[in-house]
């Protein structure tokens, strides 16, 4: 035996850690980013949602006539009913928290959901409150 290989019995398997702490490092990392990503489409999917409710919300509209001049109008109820009808035909556990409009001209909507990791992990948190809010205006020309 030479005096080179008398130390490596005590160094064997200790690769073997390294490349099991890289290899629980790489997951947990994983398990972050497709948490994160879904909380990503999730914020977006509830903006879309905000935008068509707005949207719908805008088209609750009366027509006043004064002379010669035709415009719409809208009312908080108006916006409501519109914006709390689509909200109920989307397949989601969305709700709608307020629905107004501030000026008769435009509607501001603000939709909120929880949202939940699709996968367990002790990294992220159980439930994020999601909230979005989206102003539609409505106009005759």
């Amino acid at each position: 035996m030479t005096t080179g290989d008398a130390g490596l019995g005590e160094e064997e398997g200790s690769v073997l850690l390294l490349t099991l702490g890289y290899v629980l490092l790489a997951v947990a990392v994983i398990f972050v980013c497709v948490c994160a990503t879904d909380l990503y489409i999730a914020q977006k999917q509830l903006d879309a949602l905000a935008d068509s409710a707005a949207l719908a919300g805008a088209d609750g509209f009366t027509l006043q006539v004064e002379g010669d001049a035709v415009r719409a109008e809208l009312s908080d109820a108006g916006v409501q009913e519109q914006a709390a009808a689509l909200v109920a035909a989307l397949p989601s556990d969305c709700e709608l928290v307020s629905a107004s409009t501030p000026d008769g001209v435009s509607a501001r909507v603000t939709v909120a959901m929880t949202w939940h990791p699709p996968l367990l992990s002790p990294f992220v948190p159980e439930g994020v409150a999601l909230e979005s809010t989206a102003t539609s205006r409505t106009a005759l020309e």
